[in-house]
């Protein structure tokens, strides 16, 4: 069976979401990166959609009739700025050393209101949690935390000097959230994927507590900052509490998460406050 029709595969969730919403693709421009073997892009096409693959590695991309650039996102995507509706980031994200950056640069290549679709390992579930305390690995008695023998995926010094790394690099719901606030996204929608049993077996016992600690440490800073109104305060934190609860999150095997471009990044910084005295401020 393939991948993207294999339900315990995040490739399935993907196939599913771009034919359910197959009128909103048609013709529009999607970025497929990374296209990895060209499975998204192949359904990118069948919907009617303009699929523009990029990889790191593109050498494995094996679409007929469709050409992957090579690219390093850390240099760049070779494209125009505000050229694509759409740019989909299917298990990348948890390999990029620089995620802020690679935001930055999505956000570039997207036009305004353009929709930015992430899918990562959830390393907000239950068993992740349970596994980082126990072991600092994603998953516990199976996977020894990231190191230089597992961590490698890709390597050959034939082709480019980059290294594809493993997951060095993943990322939970609150930490991709700020990070692609703060390059000029927004929220629209979490996609259900699939549940994780050990998370589902932990949830009751553990979700009491977790709503409990979040709904005080939310009232709590409520009460702090008074560098904001209590309006922004309200909206920020509150979504941030809702993610903390969302029984979604806790139990699901992955991410994936549909945000929209609100603002240029460059213009992000503009509405932040400094938590410290600025230079020159005594």
């Amino acid at each position: 069976m393939n991948y993207e029709d294999n339900p315990k595969s995040i490739k399935y969730y993907v196939k599913r979401h771009l034919i359910d919403q197959k009128e909103f693709y048609k013709g529009k421009t999607v970025v497929d990166f990374p296209a990895g073997n060209g499975v998204t892009s192949k359904i990118l096409q069948d919907v009617g959609a303009n699929p523009v693959p990029i990889d790191l590695f593109p050498e494995y991309f094996n679409i007929e009739g469709l050409d992957c650039i090579r690219a390093n996102v850390r240099e760049g995507l070779p494209l125009e700025e505000a050229s694509a509706d759409v740019l989909i980031c299917q298990e990348g994200i948890e390999h990029f050393s620089d995620q802020f950056e690679a935001l930055r640069e999505f956000n570039k290549v997207l036009k305004p209101k353009g929709t930015l679709l992430i899918t990562t390992p959830n390393y907000s579930n239950l068993r992740a949690r349970m596994s980082y305390l126990l072991s600092e690995s994603e998953r516990y008695n199976d996977i020894m935390p990231p190191n230089e023998i597992d961590s490698i995926w890709m390597s050959d010094q034939t082709i480019t000097d980059e290294i594809y790394f493993g997951h060095i690099f993943l990322i939970g719901a609150q930490k991709l959230r700020v990070l692609a606030k703060l390059a000029g996204f927004r929220i629209k929608k979490i996609h259900f994927t699939r549940r994780k049993s050990t998370s589902l077996l932990l949830f009751p016992f553990i979700y009491p507590f977790i709503r409990v600690s979040n709904w005080i440490t939310y009232r709590k800073n409520l009460r702090k900052n008074k560098d904001y109104d209590m309006e922004v305060k309200r909206e920020v934190y509150g979504e941030v509490y809702r993610l903390s609860i969302d029984p979604k999150i806790l139990i699901q095997s992955h991410l994936m998460i549909e945000f929209e471009k609100e603002q240029e990044a460059r213009n992000v910084a503009q509405g932040l406050k400094s938590r410290h005295k600025e230079f020159g401020v005594t």
